[in-house]
């Protein structure tokens, strides 16, 4: 059987959100997320974030997310500013355009957004009304990249933004892996703190499906439930997304299963750095890119998927490695076996 280091959703969900759905399946609740588990689901986040004027809104997935966000923060003439790398311009098929607003992409390095970046792109849009007005700073935590913003980036950006009358949008959907690097100094309360919104990603970290979208900004909660509704986002059965961010989040095993995500792909990082390869970006989370030769990444395909992520030059790619919260001990040996083999036969 082959092992796949392709992505973090491979597996279904943790068994203690297995049991907690299953046990509670025959009890009735209230429906579109007015149930028992949202609330105590939305509670607890409160808690964790001290944002007890935040609101929490539980949705599928990432992509329904940022596009609900979109349309539900922006007006007609209005933007949002991107990294090159960023999700909502690379990976969504183009659903934020579809909801009628244009991303603005710059390229950053690490897939990190600056001040500068986005003052860039405010200068390149100077002719007013007759170019589009950027309203939302969009980024993600971790980024597409594997990297993360210290707690001095993140209030750097925030004040920035206030200073331009721009939302601040943070992308979670690995924000536990983020959060739980070895190298992070930033907490969820500061997340909270320096955000008009971001959510919480639960697919990628032991949830069936789920994210928990907080919008922090108390205007930006107005009437956000139409936009669920109208985009197809309110699940009658919203249940279903409560019991497992009650689950995860109530005693921390969110961010237990996040570490040790992360700890895997650690494991596998330290074996490529014995071969001596380098890294299209240096990364403490459950994503890694090390720079391979063409002939070696063949090599490691035999019994490994995973993906290829640049081409680098003619002989050398960026690989892409993901650990998950589900990812076997005795797999990451194997794969940290051939890797050895792979030093030596070279």
């Amino acid at each position: 059987m082959r092992i796949s280091f392709k992505n973090d959703y491979s597996e279904g969900c943790h068994p203690r959100v297995l049991e907690a759905l299953t046990k509670s399946n025959f009890d009735q609740q209230d429906g579109y997320g007015l149930d028992d588990f949202c609330k105590n689901a939305s509670n607890i986040i409160l808690q964790k974030t001290r944002s007890p004027k935040s609101k929490v809104y539980f949705v599928s997935g990432g992509t329904q997310a940022n596009l609900v966000i979109a349309s539900a923060f922006l007006r007609p003439h209005e933007s949002v500013i991107s990294a090159m790398t960023g999700h909502i311009f690379d990976n969504e098929s183009g659903a934020i355009e579809a909801t009628g607003h244009k991303v603005n992409p710059i390229e950053a390095l690490n897939g990190k957004l600056t001040p500068d970046h986005i003052q860039q792109v405010i200068d390149a849009h100077p002719i007013k009304p007759h170019q589009l007005k950027q309203k939302m700073v969009y980024i993600s935590n971790s980024t597409e990249i594997g990297t993360i913003y210290s707690r001095k980036e993140l209030q750097g950006l925030w004040e920035f933004c206030k200073s331009k009358d721009l939302y601040l949008y943070m992308d979670g959907a690995r924000l536990g892996q983020a959060l739980s690097a070895k190298n992070s100094d930033l907490s969820l309360e500061d997340v909270a703190k320096y955000t008009d919104a971001f959510y919480l990603g639960g697919t990628k970290n032991g949830a069936l499906i789920g994210e928990a979208i907080v919008i922090n900004n108390i205007k930006l909660q107005e009437d956000f439930e139409y936009h669920l509704k109208q985009k197809g986002a309110m699940l009658s059965k919203g249940r279903l997304l409560g019991i497992q961010f009650q689950e995860l989040l109530k005693d921390d095993l969110y961010f237990e299963l996040a570490k040790y995500a992360n700890k895997q792909a650690m494991k596998i990082k330290d074996a490529f750095e014995e071969m001596g390869c380098g890294w299209w970006a240096e990364t403490f989370t459950n994503q890694i890119f090390p720079i391979l030769e063409n002939k070696k990444i063949e090599e490691l395909r035999q019994n490994f998927d995973f993906y290829t992520w640049r081409s680098i030059d003619e002989n050398h790619s960026a690989v892409r490695i993901i650990t998950s919260w589900a990812t076997k001990e005795e797999d990451v040996k194997s794969f940290v076996e051939e890797i050895k083999k792979l030093n030596h036969t070279h």
